[in-house]
């Protein structure tokens, strides 16, 4: 929020738990009264569990469900409801939407449900002129990876991807994601109701 103050742009921070209907609407409607409406809502909420399906509890899925798909179909519901017409719906889900392997079933599987969403929302807010769009991102070199993963495994997953060998750490790198974020809530926007697996060619769809 500092770096964008300091380049001349207002911005303003909330903090919420955003598993709830509640909260989303809160959130929406506080940054409303500060901002105006939004042009454009990009959703980068996200779970990761690694865990045999046999060893997931109840309340592992349930946490897991609330965060990835639960938080994300309401974002979308008031992202809709707020954004201005001709406005840009992004959210963040994961490459292994794309994967045959085990161990993400709680993580993936609670993932899927926003391919359907976008589809929806693209499709009930496209009289808008609003596009909406999911880009599952390649295992990133971020803090949000490593703790669900052993040296092997990390390992594995710096030289799965096509490009590994022309990425810094083997993985996909913030900087690889923005340029298509900022192309579909820009000029991309014709492009609408897709999930978009951007990940040097670690998984396919």
């Amino acid at each position: 929020m500092a770096a964008l103050q300091a380049a001349g742009s207002k911005a303003v921070a909330f903090q919420a738990n955003l598993t709830t209907s509640g909260a989303m609407e809160k959130l929406f409607a506080d940054a409303v009264a500060a901002i105006g409406r939004p042009d454009i809502a990009i959703n980068t909420v996200g779970k990761v569990l690694k865990k045999p399906m046999v060893e997931i509890s109840e309340a592992e899925y349930d946490a897991m469900s609330a965060v990835n798909a639960k938080s994300a179909f309401f974002f979308l519901k008031e992202a809709g409801r707020r954004v201005n017409d001709n406005g840009k719906i992004c959210t963040l889900v994961t490459s292994l939407l794309g994967a045959y392997t085990p161990f993400y079933a709680a993580y993936a599987g609670t993932k899927a449900p926003v391919e359907h969403f976008t589809r929806a929302a693209s499709k009930e807010f496209g009289a808008r002129g609003i596009s909406v769009t999911a880009i599952g991102p390649g295992p990133m070199d971020t803090p949000f990876f490593y703790p669900a993963e052993g040296a092997d495994p990390v390992a594995y997953h710096k030289s799965a991807a096509a490009l590994s060998g022309f990425s810094r750490t083997g993985l996909t790198d913030i900087k690889d994601i923005v340029p298509w974020i900022r192309l579909l809530v820009s000029d991309g926007w014709w492009m609408t109701g897709q999930t978009i697996l951007v990940n040097g060619g670690y998984t396919t769809k």
